[in-house]
């Protein structure tokens, strides 16, 4: 048996050991074991990876895009809010689990302490 790609694998939210079981319990509550595997996920630990990239790669996208928006059309600024808050939250709340899967397939991969792994 061949082993998955740690990163695609947290990229979609699956054990970084074996590609099959959920990483997530909840949200973002990180699995104590992979029901496939038995892999001990309760070590690994992501800290506050995720919530930076995501405050990166939103915040660009939706800075850049509102700054656009008032260059070209010069909306007025409840029309910004209507639109740029909730993309905003929309566009978060879509990039934090899967960010937070490549993080602690991360660790899996490059055999941190954190993640437990010490058989390879």
């Amino acid at each position: 048996m061949s082993r998955p790609n740690p990163l695609a694998a947290g990229l979609m939210s699956r054990c970084p050991n074996c590609g099959e079981g959920p990483l997530f319990e909840g949200f973002l509550k990180v699995a104590a074991r992979c029901e496939a595997c038995g892999f001990d996920l309760a070590k690994a630990d992501s800290g506050d990876g995720p919530a930076v990239f995501v405050i990166l790669i939103a915040g660009f996208a939706v800075s850049f895009a509102a700054l656009f928006v008032e260059v070209a059309f010069r909306p007025p600024i409840w029309l910004h809010l209507i639109v740029w808050l909730p993309l905003t939250l929309i566009l978060s709340l879509a990039l934090v689990r899967p960010l937070k899967g490549v993080m602690l397939a991360a660790q899996f991969a490059n055999k941190a302490s954190e993640a437990g792994r010490h058989d390879v």
